[in-house]
C-alpha cells in the first residue's frame, strides 16, 4: 500500500462492524450497498488480507478486520475534531463564540474540546484565533474575543485566570546529538546552551524561563514563532528545544526525537481559560470551559 486510506473507506469499516453487515453499513454511511461491497474488496486487494467474513447473522470482521477497525477509530474521531476545528473559522451570526487559543492548546486539546461541544450545541459557532499566549492575553483585554486558553500562568491585571487542565514541557534533542545518552541534563547546563526557542510571548518561553531563573538563558540557536518550527528545527539537528510533551509525542514515539530529562526540574504548567475579571463565560462559553475540564479528567 503506498498511498494514505481513504477516510471515506476507514468510516465504511466501521460502520459494517459496527451494524454487522455490509448493507447496514453502507447505509450509515450514505453509501450504495454495491458500491460498498466493491469498496472493501478493493481496500483487502490492497492490502492483500480479508477484513470481513461472511455468516448467518451478517458480515463479521476477521482478527485482521479488528484490527484494522481499532486503529481507524481514533483516526476518524481524530478527523472529525479537525473537521470541526476548520468550521470553527468560518464567520456565524446568532449563537457565536469568539475564542483565541495558544498555539499548543489550538493544535492538539481544543478539536477535541470544540467536537464535544458541538455534540451538545450543534447549532452553536464557534471562531477560533490561534495565536501566542501574550497576544492572547492582549486580545481579551481588549475585548477582541470572548475567551482565551494560554499556557503562561503569569497573573493579569484585569483578567481572570481559571486552570482547566494541566501539560509537561520536555527536554528534546536529536538521536545523535551528544545529550541523549545523558541521564539528566544539570539545568545550568541547560541555560547555558544556546537553543532553538519560540519567540518572547509564547507561554512554552515563559515558563521555561521562569522554571530557569535566576539564570539567564543563552542567546538562542534560532528564534521560531511556531511550535512545528522548533521541532522541525530540534528534529534536524540545530540544537535542543524544550517544547511541549503533546507536540513533540509521535516524533519521540518514531524515535526521531529523544526526550532528555532536566536534573530537579519538573516542567509541569497549567493551561488557563481567561476571561476579562468581572465577565465570567456564560451560555456556550462556560460550556467550553466545562469541556476542557472534563476532557483532563
Amino acid at each position: 500500500m503506498t498511498t494514505y486510506p481513504s477516510l471515506q473507506v476507514l468510516d465504511l469499516l466501521v460502520a459494517i462492524a459496527d451494524h454487522g453487515s455490509v448493507g447496514a453499513g453502507a447505509r450509515a454511511v450514505g453509501m450504495a450497498g454495491p458500491n460498498a461491497s466493491r469498496t472493501v474488496r478493493r481496500f483487502e486487494r490492497e492490502l492483500r488480507v480479508v477484513l470481513f467474513r461472511r455468516t448467518p447473522r451478517g458480515s463479521e470482521p476477521t482478527e485482521a478486520g479488528q484490527a484494522v477497525i481499532a486503529w481507524a477509530r481514533p483516526l476518524l474521531h481524530q478527523a472529525e475534531g479537525f473537521t470541526l476545528a476548520l468550521r470553527s473559522l468560518e464567520s456565524a451570526g446568532r449563537g457565536q463564540l469568539d475564542v483565541a487559543a495558544s498555539m499548543t492548546v489550538a493544535e492538539h486539546l481544543f478539536p477535541g474540546w470544540l467536537a464535544e461541544l458541538r455534540r451538545h450545541n450543534p447549532e452553536d459557532r464557534v471562531r477560533l484565533r490561534v495565536e501566542n499566549s501574550a497576544e492572547v492575553t492582549w486580545l481579551v483585554l481588549e475585548g477582541a474575543v470572548d475567551l482565551g486558553f494560554v499556557e503562561d500562568p503569569s497573573p493579569t491585571p484585569g483578567l481572570t485566570h481559571h486552570t482547566v487542565t494541566h501539560d509537561r514541557l520536555v527536554l528534546v534533542v536529536a538521536p545523535d546529538h551528544p545529550w541523549h545518552v545523558r541521564p539528566a541534563v544539570d539545568p545550568d547546563d541547560l541555560a547555558a546552551t544556546p537553543l532553538v526557542t519560540r519567540e518572547i510571548g509564547s507561554g512554552t518561553r515563559a515558563v521555561l524561563e521562569q522554571a530557569l531563573a535566576p539564570r539567564t538563558l543563552a542567546p538562542a540557536a534560532a528564534v521560531l514563532n511556531s511550535n512545528a518550527g522548533v521541532r522541525a528545527s530540534v528534529q534536524a539537528g540545530v540544537a535542543p528545544g524544550v517544547l511541549s510533551e503533546l507536540v513533540v509525542a509521535d516524533l519521540v514515539h518514531a524515535g526521531e526525537l529523544v526526550v532528555v530529562p532536566i536534573a530537579g526540574l519538573d516542567l509541569v504548567r497549567p493551561l488557563l481559560a481567561v476571561w476579562r475579571t468581572g465577565q465570567p463565560p456564560r451560555g456556550i462559553a462556560a460550556e467550553l470551559v466545562a469541556v476542557a475540564e472534563r476532557s483532563a479528567g
